[in-house]
């Protein structure tokens, strides 16, 4: 008998069809594995099932009787436990409090703070229990969503991308445990856009495609080649490289140090590179290793101790602020999209001036141009295949696939001289994650200088031209693709470079 069964789910928002008639069983110990490219109906599934959103029809059938799971605490009393791809944690709170939020049992502070540690150290997944979350960088918080859903000592768990900002040990660490919770007869719901860890992990899969079933299978038994094929109906093509040419310098930063303005911050120390026009840069590390300071201090939201600390186009920056370098023409995508990169209560043509009011020139005499503006923001939906019902649709309604893209897309659409991309196909399905990577590379060949910031190595080797890893605040040695490797890159990623190295291009 299966665990969870559900028959003929279907869930309509307006005229939306989000699920249409959704049925699958998921059994004691299994981990199932759900495809789909983003928007094609996956977390509305997973909320149903986890009582976020109630089913417009269908059934729900937990241990063999149906159950109409009416919230999230009834769904974690019945044993269900969710980690959710975009977080529900309270920023001013900590992390022991908001674990405390998600436990049914009042358990003492200094127990409760003592099994967040020892979960925390057990799953190699670090973090403070006394931080507050505002300051934890977007791989931290995953961390604290893990912690809190383990703790539950859940039946049945369902996990939402949750492995898209980890270093691929703390990955194989999870999947150890993940492993081991499902031997002892733990089922577990796995959604990720990451095929090769699908095809390690899971046991089966069920492959969603515009809200139905088109499909299931084994994933041991098939390629990454064929489940992404299953995944979005047709064949797609793998970013391809221009080669390189010289280009004047476009930005740097001049040993540019910086004291982080949390006590659980990380500071700089030293950071010393230059981008070139046409050029990518990617910079590697492990989540909380000095990214989200770097991007501050880079995109102006944190201000250098001194003007030359930062050079665009050979004029000091460092202490110009946000909108100032945007005049200048630097862009800007930053990690965590839902509270960084939009105002998901606003319309995407609202979302649009934000940033392009001026780059794009939707403001005349004090007045914004909200006929150009949706006009602009309907180009943008259409050049990036942004999956949207118009220039007027709420940011919050996007899948967060599709919301990535229309950020990336309004960020290109101002023809920046720089651009900053921190995690830019985080949680982006195969298709989507291809698109997103030959756009930047054709931004680049274009003449725009592009900073690449993420955890993904296979993302990094594939976009790059030069390379080099962030860690402890510190930045390694600049390589060229040609002459460095993955495994070199990845010993560099805990630090394991030579001081006499620390000297970049």
């Amino acid at each position: 008998m299966g665990l969870l069964r559900v028959a003929s789910l279907t869930k309509v928002y307006s005229t939306l069809i989000a699920n249409d008639g959704i049925s699958m069983e998921v059994r004691p110990g299994e981990i199932h594995a759900v495809l789909g490219e983003n928007g094609a109906g996956k977390s509305t599934l997973m909320k149903m099932i986890y009582g976020v959103t109630p089913p417009t029809s269908g059934q729900i059938i937990w241990e063999g009787r149906p159950v109409q799971i009416r919230s999230t605490a009834q769904a974690r009393a019945l044993g269900i436990g969710m980690v959710f791809q975009h977080f529900s944690l309270f920023e001013s709170l900590t992390v022991l409090e908001n674990t405390a939020l998600a436990l049914a049992s009042n358990a003492h502070r200094p127990e409760l703070s003592d099994q967040i540690a020892k979960i925390s150290a057990h799953y190699g997944l670090p973090v403070h229990p006394d931080r507050l979350v505002h300051d934890l960088s977007v791989g931290e918080r995953q961390r604290v969503e893990i912690i809190r859903c383990l703790l539950q000592k859940p039946r049945l768990l369902i996990m939402d991308e949750p492995t898209s900002v980890l270093s691929p040990s703390a990955i194989e660490k999870l999947f150890e445990t993940l492993r081991t919770i499902s031997r002892e007869g733990c089922a577990i719901l796995y959604i990720s856009h990451k095929l090769d860890e699908i095809r390690s992990l899971c046991d089966t899969a069920t492959i969603l495609r515009a809200g139905r079933v088109t499909g299931s299978c084994i994933p041991r038994n098939e390629t990454p080649q064929s489940l992404a094929k299953m995944m979005i109906g047709k064949e797609f093509d793998r970013p391809r490289r221009a080669p390189l040419a010289s280009g004047e310098r476009v930005l740097a930063l001049n040993q540019c140090s910086k004291v982080a303005g949390s006590p659980f911050g990380v500071d700089l120390r030293g950071i010393h590179f230059s981008v070139q026009a046409g050029e990518i840069l990617g910079i590697a590390g492990i989540s909380g290793n000095g990214q989200n300071e770097l991007c501050e201090i880079l995109s102006g939201e944190v201000l250098a101790d001194s003007a030359d600390a930062i050079e665009l186009l050979g004029a000091p920056i460092g202490l110009a602020d946000v909108e100032t370098r945007r005049s200048q023409g630097l862009a800007y995508v930053p990690e965590d999209r839902l509270s960084r990169g939009s105002v998901t209560s606003m319309s995407l043509a609202e979302n649009l001036m934000l940033t392009g009011a001026i780059a794009l020139g939707l403001a005349k005499g004090g007045m914004l141009q909200l006929s150009k503006a949706s006009v602009m923001t309907q180009d943008c939906i259409d050049r990036f295949n942004v999956k949207a019902s118009g220039p007027h649709a709420a940011a919050g309604s996007l899948s967060g696939g599709n919301l990535q893209k229309f950020i990336a897309g309004r960020e290109m659409l101002q023809k920046p001289r720089v651009m900053i991309c921190a995690q830019p196909t985080w949680g982006v399905d195969v298709g989507a994650t291809a698109f997103i990577r030959q756009s930047l590379i054709d931004l680049a060949r274009s003449g725009c200088a592009v900073i690449v910031i993420s955890e993904e190595l296979e993302e990094l080797f594939e976009v790059s031209d030069r390379i080099a890893v962030l860690s402890q605040g510190r930045l390694s040695p600049v390589k060229p693709l040609s002459e460095t490797t993955v495994e070199q890159i990845g010993l560099w990623m805990g630090g394991m470079w030579r001081e006499s190295e620390n000297a970049t291009a």
